[in-house]
């Protein structure tokens, strides 16, 4: 697997930047260092179940959903949306004015070690839209994010996410790349994922 440091001139031509962009310091070390432990803290973590060969299992990490209020009063049936709270919005509010785009909702992922992981997959659901974009904000433990071409698993990728680095999916990304962080033999301490993403039902 290749694995990704920086996004030099040989690896744009596989990821160009109508795809992603990558900024290892978007946060400093204290405002990620203080964001960190602020989520751990106090996000809402639950462990939820999904369906994998026939069997009900434990998805192997913590998630917690935050965003803005739901206007449809449909959607008071699902489960009601945590509402952002100040270092989230800010965090938001400061993604959308330097890149552009709009957000209404963030999904947080705790990997609580190394045993902790998300399988291949791809943003696609309807929700999202068609070519969504995806602001990820890493704190904690650099662990690293893989792709692979939908229709050619031989090409594969990896990229090293460190503690206060951001990395922004778009384009036709979600359409024809994979991705997932794995688990690893190596012991690992805890790592946040916080994906910021526009979810039409909350529109």
């Amino acid at each position: 697997m290749n694995q990704l440091s920086l996004f030099d001139a040989e690896e744009l031509y596989e990821f160009p930047k109508d795809l992603l962009e990558y900024r290892e310091h978007f946060l400093s070390r204290e405002e990620a260092d203080r964001l960190k432990e602020t989520l751990l803290d106090t996000a809402p973590w639950e462990q939820h179940t999904q369906k994998m060969y026939d069997k009900i299992v434990l998805t192997p990490r913590l998630t917690a959903w935050y965003g803005d209020p739901k206007d449809d009063k449909a959607e008071e049936e699902r489960k009601p949306t945590n509402l952002w709270t100040p270092e989230l919005f800010s965090l938001k509010e400061k993604i959308a004015k330097e890149f552009g785009c709009r957000f209404n909702g963030v999904l947080l992922n705790l990997y609580r070690d190394h045993n902790d992981s998300v399988a291949w997959h791809r943003d696609k659901e309807s929700r999202y839209g068609k070519r969504p974009v995806i602001a990820s904000i890493s704190l904690g433990q650099t662990r690293n994010f893989d792709f692979r071409k939908k229709d050619h698993h031989q090409s594969k990728y990896s990229l090293p996410l460190p503690h206060g680095s951001l990395l922004i999916m778009k384009g036709d990304l979600q359409e024809h790349w994979e991705h997932r962080i794995a688990k690893s033999a190596i012991p690992m301490k805890e790592r946040i994922n916080l994906t910021f993403r526009l979810v039409n039902d909350l529109i």
